[in-house]
């Protein structure tokens, strides 16, 4: 019995220990799981206690302005300040999330560098326009990066920046603007020295300096900063280079030595055409490619392209390009004749255009508004280059509608035994674009008609003497038998194009009206840069 009591207590003893056990597990887990929701964050909890920890404290903006790589960094609180103590200030209106403006920062910063290492009073400076919504509406800031200059402190009116997105480019614009902009030459040894210092410079020969057209001339002299520009009143200096009415003179040290541009009937000087004259002059009738000229180059009003390859260090090939200058002049407006030296780092142009070292000297033409490129000729010749020509498709005369070109041209349109209906087309012509269905459905109904032939001819890649073209589409019906050439002025809808076509070349009574002939001509798109 006493035996039995004995085992009795140990098993409730050992019962109370385990018991004891479990619930210190317990409590412990319970421990834990109380840990763990406290430390327990949401991700816009811990993102909230992220970017707490990250961001620095944000700066009391105070009239302190303080700079970066050179650069005045500009808010709400010291914009005034720096207007008023910098009287040509440069501001760049960005945004952070920008791209242009991340890869103009450090454009903009050298250029920054650049004045302030010339111990220059021009400070370049910038404005976050989305923190200082302020500000941007002020200035009409509506795209980024916007960039203006404020001069003598003055804040109603701030010059929108027109020049080149290069520290070069920022800085010279800034010193034109900063100055008069053309020099005033008051005596003939005064535009002698001009004239002579320069490559190429610009003289505007004003009898009166205060007038309409000088003003004109003198806001084209601030934004064309890689030219100089200067003015005379000087009755010496109108003698001395023979000018007799107000007019711009464009001088250079090469090619024809000088270029006129003349008033209108009003003494009037229209922006637009100044600029475009200055830009095409001031350069050579063939265009050395190199770093300083490829942006005239792709910029230029004249879109289609001749590129001469040529060795340099061959001498049968360098007089070639001196008698080429001869056609150069004959198609100045028209193509734009650019020099490729194969000795020089061209390898790129070499690759885009598809020629190699050997094939020079060669010729390949582009036109830079659909960025097709063709070859002229086999080789490179005086006449090669003087017939503006693509190379006759190999599929021309396939379709219902047959391809043109000027070398092909004078053989299809003019034969004596066929009535040929051309379009002359540009690439970039909308209305050209309008009527290229309408044209290939006319080419279907009369594809097996023996004696007429519909087709088109591209008048930017080919150039006719014969063929006046003066807009775009230009319609014209070439009538078998040596017949006088028809200009089709009726309207272009398939059924007034078949009639005519019926007709032998003779407008419907009702299309044939000067009124309509007048609708026709204004829906036309004109030559790109004539």
């Amino acid at each position: 019995m006493r035996k039995l009591l004995l085992v009795s207590l140990l098993a409730l003893l050992l019962q109370a220990s385990c018991i004891q056990a479990n619930h210190s597990d317990d409590s412990t887990e319970e421990h834990r799981d109380a840990q763990d929701d406290t430390t327990k964050k949401t991700p816009e909890e811990t993102s909230a206690e992220t970017d707490e920890t990250e961001q620095p404290p944000k700066r009391e903006k105070t009239t302190e302005i303080e700079e970066e790589q050179d650069v005045m960094v500009l808010h709400i609180n010291n914009f005034d300040r720096a207007l008023s103590e910098t009287r040509h200030l440069m501001v760049e209106f960005y945004a952070p999330w920008c791209g242009y403006c991340k890869r103009f920062e450090p454009i903009y910063a050298e250029a920054a560098g650049m004045l302030k290492e010339e111990g220059s009073e021009m400070r370049l400076a910038k404005v976050d326009a989305i923190e200082e919504k302020e500000l941007a509406e002020e200035f009409n800031v509506d795209s980024f990066p916007t960039v203006k200059l404020f001069m003598n402190g003055d804040r109603k009116e701030p010059i929108e920046y027109t020049g080149k997105r290069t520290p070069s480019g920022i800085v010279q614009w800034l010193k034109r603007r900063s100055g008069p902009g053309a020099a005033d030459l008051n005596s003939a040894d005064s535009a002698a020295e001009f004239i002579n210092t320069h490559n190429v410079s610009v003289v505007g020969f004003f009898d009166n300096l205060e007038s309409e057209a000088a003003a004109v001339f003198k806001e084209v002299a601030f934004d064309l900063t890689d030219v100089e520009f200067a003015v005379t009143a000087s009755p010496e200096v109108f003698k001395e280079y023979e000018v007799t009415a107000n007019k711009v003179v464009l001088f250079k040290k090469f090619d024809d030595g000088r270029a006129d541009f003349e008033l209108s009937e009003e003494d009037k000087l229209d922006k637009h055409n100044l600029t475009d004259f200055i830009k095409e002059n001031s350069l050579e009738l063939i265009v050395p490619f190199n770093q300083e000229t490829s942006d005239k180059i792709f910029t230029s009003r004249v879109r289609l392209h001749c590129l001469l390859f040529i060795n340099s260090t061959v001498e049968s090939q360098m007089s070639l390009l001196e008698e080429s200058k001869t056609v150069a002049r004959e198609f100045k407006g028209k193509v734009l004749y650019i020099l490729i030296d194969m000795t020089t780092a061209v390898s790129h142009v070499l690759n885009y255009f598809g020629v190699l070292e050997k094939d020079s000297p060669t010729v390949r033409m582009i036109n830079m508004d659909t960025q097709k490129k063709f070859k002229i000729a086999s080789e490179m010749t005086i006449e090669s280059l003087r017939q503006l020509s693509q190379e006759i498709p190999e599929d021309w005369d396939k379709g219902p509608v047959k391809v043109l070109v000027a070398k092909n041209f004078e053989t299809v349109a003019m034969d004596p035994t066929k009535n040929v209906f051309v379009e002359f087309y540009a690439p970039w012509c909308g209305h050209c674009k309008e009527l290229a269905p309408i044209w290939e459905q006319l080419g279907e109904i009369y594809a097996d008609h023996d004696d007429i032939i519909i087709a088109k001819m591209d008048a930017t890649a080919n150039e006719l003497e014969s063929v006046a073209i003066d807009g775009f589409p230009t319609l014209k019906y070439f009538p078998a038998g040596d017949k006088e050439v028809i200009s089709y002025t009726g309207n272009r809808d398939l059924e007034t194009l078949s009639k005519f076509l019926d007709n032998g070349g003779v407008l419907p009574q009702e299309e044939s009206d000067e009124d309509d002939d007048d609708e026709e001509e204004a829906d036309k798109d004109k030559p790109k840069g004539f």
